[in-house]
């Protein structure tokens, strides 16, 4: 299925009915990393999936992908889909798109469940790497996704899941490097939510990979504490949705 956000077609799924579950991929993902919780998840509910601008079967919307342009993407699908009140869960840059919709449209969330992410804005020393990955994908997008998908689990998993890496890497070759820089760029000026996060007063979790490559461990248990999220630790990297599969599938169902 797919709609249109500024002239631009987005992509997403919709399978059950009621009380709305929205999932949104991370940065060199799509929606099809959801795709062993659908089904299961939907027999109680309705679970909207979306490839955000820029990634999937959607196309790029700027140079710049913002969160905002990225968070009304995605109300436009809930428009297409007359729904007024949904729960997030995002993975990485999907988190930071959740927390941007909540900005926006305070009065839709219910809950809001942040996988391997965090309300907090990019550190300097981040947006310096930002720009340099920047420039790598425009220089040779294969090294790129190549490298920056390896990252984002131990040297282990890395051979462990080596087959659903592949599958990640073929599927992010796809994308436009166009689509690739813009999402790179509009993470590294994305406004921090921590305060936002912190008020807000539905059904909060924050789930952290104790061996996240790119996202300390410890600093994302103490942002939750902070933001009076529950604090779920998962043993392994950044990729929970392949490493820690049960895992997610149980907290992807204590979601309200």
């Amino acid at each position: 299925m797919e709609t249109t956000y500024k002239d631009t077609t987005i992509a997403y799924t919709s399978m059950g009915t009621g009380n709305p579950l929205v999932l949104l991929h991370g940065f060199l993902e799509s929606k099809i990393i959801w795709k062993d919780f659908i089904t299961e998840l939907a027999v109680k509910r309705q679970v909207i999936c979306i490839d955000l601008p820029g990634h999937g079967d959607s196309g790029n919307l700027n140079e710049i992908n913002t969160m905002a342009d990225m968070a009304r993407a995605v109300k436009a699908v809930l428009d297409e889909l007359d729904i007024t009140k949904a729960s997030f869960a995002g993975h990485s840059m999907g988190g930071y798109v959740s927390l941007e919709f909540q900005n926006i449209f305070p009065n839709i969330p219910r809950s809001l469940a942040l996988l391997n992410s965090t309300p907090e804005a990019d550190s300097e020393e981040r947006k310096v790497t930002r720009n340099r990955a920047a420039a790598l994908v425009l220089k040779n997008k294969r090294a790129f996704v190549s490298m920056a998908l390896s990252n984002l689990l131990t040297p282990e998993n890395n051979k462990k899941f080596r087959s659903q890496i592949e599958i990640l890497k073929k599927h992010a070759l796809q994308f436009s490097s166009a689509g690739i820089y813009a999402a790179i760029k509009g993470m590294k000026i994305r406004t921090d939510h921590t305060k936002l996060f912190a008020k807000f007063k539905g059904q909060k979790i924050v789930v952290a990979g104790k061996n996240d490559p790119v996202m300390d461990y410890n600093t994302i248990k103490s942002v939750a504490k902070r933001c009076n999220s529950k604090f779920i630790g998962l043993p392994d990297g950044h990729l929970c949705f392949i490493e820690n599969q049960t895992e997610v599938r149980e907290i992807l169902h204590l979601i309200d």
